[in-house]
């Protein structure tokens, strides 16, 4: 199934069927409604939108520009941690010739921490504010082909790998990247024989809580979580078969209902057969 190329105006809306994925790569399913659904040890999404966050700025990206880039992309993944459907990594980019008129969008933060009626509500504006913006994926079978260290990886640089075609960008630009976490994984899964043939690698700055710190990277957080979730609601909706698994509501995510629907009707095809179900 083809997937439609890299936007900088556009997100889908959902699924053309479970293989198909928001501009280069196969499927996405998430939820971390969200997120945490069904993850012991771990906050609530309720309760973490109750911390008092860093609001985002700009200070990173502007930092990074006056090291010559031209163009600056931040990345953030959805659906690590989901039982079900497709990893993706969702990257926002900022010409640096455009940094000094921009302002942090308004209300933009880490999207755990915002509801799904905020993120939907900011997303065409955070969508136009992006010089270029795309999601890429991993599809589950990947996941358990790969691991999920490197399907994040293969998935960050289909979203690249569009921008830069998006783009038309040719040497010697210079791409720079915020990538939240301690994990540099994109860089990992460069030279790899399942990675796309960039023009230009990017350049990797690993920075532990840049979704809340980075307007570029809370931006490439929403518009992943926001992408994912429309296509998982879509996938439940459009199928019977995974009706029971109530991916609607958990998104693919480990909840209660979830793992009970796989402890007695058994995985899908869409399920993560690699992972511990129940």
């Amino acid at each position: 199934m083809t997937v439609p190329a890299a936007s900088s105006r556009r997100v889908p809306a959902g699924s053309r069927g479970h293989d198909s994925a928001a501009f280069h790569s196969r499927a996405s399913v998430d939820s971390r409604a969200d997120d945490s659904a069904g993850s012991p040890g771990r906050a609530s999404a309720g309760s973490r939108r109750h911390t008092h966050a860093v609001r985002p700025t700009l200070d990173l990206e502007r930092e990074l520009a006056a090291s010559g880039y031209d163009l600056l992309v931040g990345f953030d993944e959805v659906g690590r941690g989901a039982l079900a459907g497709p990893v993706m990594v969702g990257a926002a980019a900022i010409a640096t010739s455009d940094l000094a008129k921009r302002q942090v969008p308004e209300g933009v933060a880490d999207s755990k921490l915002l509801t799904a009626h905020r993120r939907e509500g900011m997303l065409d504006a955070l969508c136009s504010w992006c010089t270029a913006y795309a999601v890429g994926q991993a599809t589950n079978t990947e996941i358990d082909e790969w691991g999920i260290s490197h399907a994040l990886g293969i998935a960050a640089l289909r979203a690249l790998n569009n921008i830069e075609q998006h783009l038309a960008v040719v040497a010697p630009y210079r791409i720079g990247a915020i990538l939240d976490g301690p994990n540099d994984y994109i860089t990992k899964a460069l030279d790899t024989f399942d990675a796309p043939l960039l023009a230009i690698p990017a350049e990797i700055t690993t920075r532990v809580k840049a979704d809340q710190q980075c307007a570029s990277v809370a931006t490439a957080s929403v518009i992943a979580k926001v992408t994912r979730d429309r296509l998982m609601v879509s996938i439940a909706q459009g199928n019977p078969a995974y009706r029971p698994y109530h991916w609607a509501q958990n998104k693919g995510y480990g909840s209660a209902e979830h793992r009970a629907a796989i402890a007695r009707y058994g995985a899908t095809d869409l399920h993560r057969r690699s992972w511990h179900l129940v």
